[in-house]
């Protein structure tokens, strides 16, 4: 019997491979151990920001040693980051015994009983629009009481500073009888809150030959008995549509915690992003979005140092932060992406000015952020309890329907449960509170 270690960098899908391939292994009779007694190390790496892929780079150049000594353990690299960078590494790196592509998951397990009979394999991505899935539902995960659920592959959109498309491949929808299977073993194994997603979740369904889209989707994961809360991730303004609006708001189980990228709060760089809309046009979405939901936690994307920003540019970011007020932004500063256009443009931001861009940007979004959650204090939610709190002795998690972080303490034996949490103080990234009352 073979063991295995999996490291995971990067994004909720690379979880999510992440998790079927644990789930496959230990399905065929792989062992999973710690790293430093695993024949076989493998790592689930992310390429959309330089900093991430050095790190990898960085753990996978430590086995140099091992290596030279025993000859173990072999590492694989899989997923996004494999498929930018895994030629290069794979000449530079003789312990690097596997590398594959997001969109050859499904070749990964047989790829492996390769590798522990001494091969190297390659099973990078050659085709942008095949797909070799990993048919296997995820029940072997970190996290035992939440799941995540891929209901699409790739991305068609090619904004100028995005390397998804070029490593993850053309967008495709997965069978909604696939997702729903998937979701009904997840809920049988215990599962208590699906997320669902996609670069883009609202682009469900568009290359079907059929009248079913996201929301359609989204109502029938609700439906699932035994399904407490729904959550997706992330929506694209210019495909976000009134009708998930409306489903969300017939079903109770459906979170109202909505990510809606906007990037820039200039016209003129939404249009060098290649963003499909105007902000014109973000404004509509989310006149329709807080319309129809009156209580829902509206996060956002914002880049700043984008190749040619001026300061007015910058200026109308901080405005459009002041306007729709999010309860939070993903902020960055640009990073150029080797194989992007945005790398080759002129007019390319220094980085001291980046910096002071950025900090000025979190400072604004932070004050916003307290207002908001200080206005939250004395109001009770209830929450699914599902994991202890990653900072703070004896404090577990959860997370409101508006996807807000709430601490409180507890004991560790209360994961699993809902609980009602009255918040008795905030600060700009979550809220605390203590225990009213513990569901049966």
């Amino acid at each position: 019997m073979s063991s295995f270690a999996i490291k995971i960098y990067g994004c909720q899908m690379n979880v999510y491979d992440g998790d079927k391939i644990r789930t496959s292994l230990i399905d065929r009779g792989w062992e999973e151990v710690l790293e430093d007694k695993a024949d076989v190390v493998i790592y689930v790496g992310c390429s959309i920001r330089q900093k991430a892929e050095h790190k990898v780079w960085s753990e996978i150049g430590l086995y140099r040693g091992r290596w030279e000594e025993a000859g173990s353990p072999k590492v694989c690299l899989v997923g996004c980051m494999a498929q930018n960078v895994g030629e290069q590494m794979f000449r530079r790196f003789p312990w690097l015994r596997l590398i594959a592509g997001p969109r050859s998951l499904g070749l990964v397990p047989d790829g492996l009983v390769r590798v522990m009979e001494g091969e190297k394999v390659n099973l990078l991505d050659q085709d942008p629009r095949a797909f070799m899935d990993l048919d296997v539902t995820p029940v072997h995960r970190v996290n035992r009481w939440k799941a995540y659920v891929t209901i699409a592959h790739g991305c068609d959109n090619f904004c100028t500073y995005c390397i998804v498309p070029y490593v993850r491949g053309r967008f495709m929808s997965r069978k909604s009888g696939d997702i729903l299977r998937e979701v009904r073993e997840l809920v049988d194994d215990g599962v208590r809150e699906i997320t669902l997603l996609g670069q883009n979740v609202d682009t469900y369904g568009a290359d079907f030959d059929r009248p079913y889209r996201f929301s359609d989707l989204l109502s029938d994961v609700a439906q699932v008995k035994g399904v407490d809360l729904v959550r997706f991730m992330t929506s694209y303004p210019s495909d976000f549509t009134k009708d998930v609006v409306s489903v969300i708001g017939e079903n109770p189980a459906i979170c109202t915690g909505i990510n809606l990228p906007i990037q820039s709060g200039s016209d003129r760089i939404l249009r060098k992003m290649n963003r499909h809309y105007t902000l014109e046009e973000y404004d509509e979405t989310v006149r329709a979005i807080r319309e129809g939901l009156p209580e829902v936690g509206l996060t956002s994307d914002l880049i700043v140092g984008f190749p040619g920003e001026t300061e007015e540019d910058f200026q109308d970011s901080l405005a459009a932060l002041r306007k729709y007020r999010f309860d939070q932004v993903h902020t960055a500063a640009y990073s150029p992406r080797e194989g992007t256009p945005a790398a080759k443009m002129d007019n390319q931001i220094d980085r001291a000015e980046k910096s002071r861009r950025l900090q000025e940007v979190n400072a604004l979004q932070a004050e916003i952020a307290r207002e908001i959650n200080s206005a939250l204090v004395g109001r009770t939610y209830r929450v699914l309890v599902d994991d202890r709190a990653q900072k703070g002795e004896g404090l577990l998690q959860g997370r409101t329907k508006t996807d807000k972080v709430v601490l409180f303490p507890g004991d560790p034996s209360l994961i699993g449960s809902f609980v009602s949490v009255e918040i008795k103080r905030a600060n700009n990234w979550s809220l605390h509170g203590d225990i009213l009352e513990v569901e049966n």
